[in-house]
């Protein structure tokens, strides 16, 4: 069961990079930028990670950050959180989060209520990063993958100009 204690411990667990598909840069499909990321974690918990990193060709603002976990679970692999730029719409939601990056994580309840696709509704809106590259920061650091800067080393050169850690 991933209560929700379990399913923060699974966020921040030490993680580190393995695999990036494509090894370099992104593929292009379906209209979007792409790139899948496998995951090992130090500490062995019987389950997998992967990142899913997507971002809209003709809107690139309209990005997504996930991090799912794969386990013997009754539902597979699950999205425990997912980092969003603006989609663009701004009347489908009454706190406008449409329009503006968000956070969405995955919760007890959604996972008990949701069938075999829960859907991460839990949201909060952020001013933690507006591009894709500031995203994806903020997103490693958060869910505590420490080698992220050698498959991504456009990030690392954002710290020297933008003055965060």
């Amino acid at each position: 069961m991933l209560t929700e204690q379990r399913i923060q411990e699974l966020i921040e667990l030490p993680k580190t990079i393995f695999r990036r598909r494509p090894s370099h840069g992104y593929r292009e499909e379906s209209g979007s930028r792409r790139c899948d990321l496998d995951l090992r974690s130090g500490e062995h918990d019987g389950g997998t990670f992967a990142v899913f990193i997507r971002q809209n060709l003709q809107f690139t603002e309209n990005f997504s950050i996930g991090l799912r976990y794969k386990a013997d679970l009754p539902l597979g692999a699950i999205t425990l959180v997912r980092y969003n730029g603006p989609h663009g719409e701004s009347s489908r939601a009454p706190d406008g989060h449409y329009n503006k990056p968000h956070i969405h994580r995955i919760t007890q309840q959604e996972v008990t209520l949701g069938g075999t696709q829960p859907q991460e509704r839990d949201r909060t809106i952020t001013d933690q990063y507006a591009t894709l590259e500031q995203a994806l920061r903020v997103f490693f650091n958060n869910v505590k993958v420490s080698n992220h800067d050698e498959y991504f080393p456009e990030i690392a050169q954002l710290r020297l100009f933008d003055g965060h850690q």
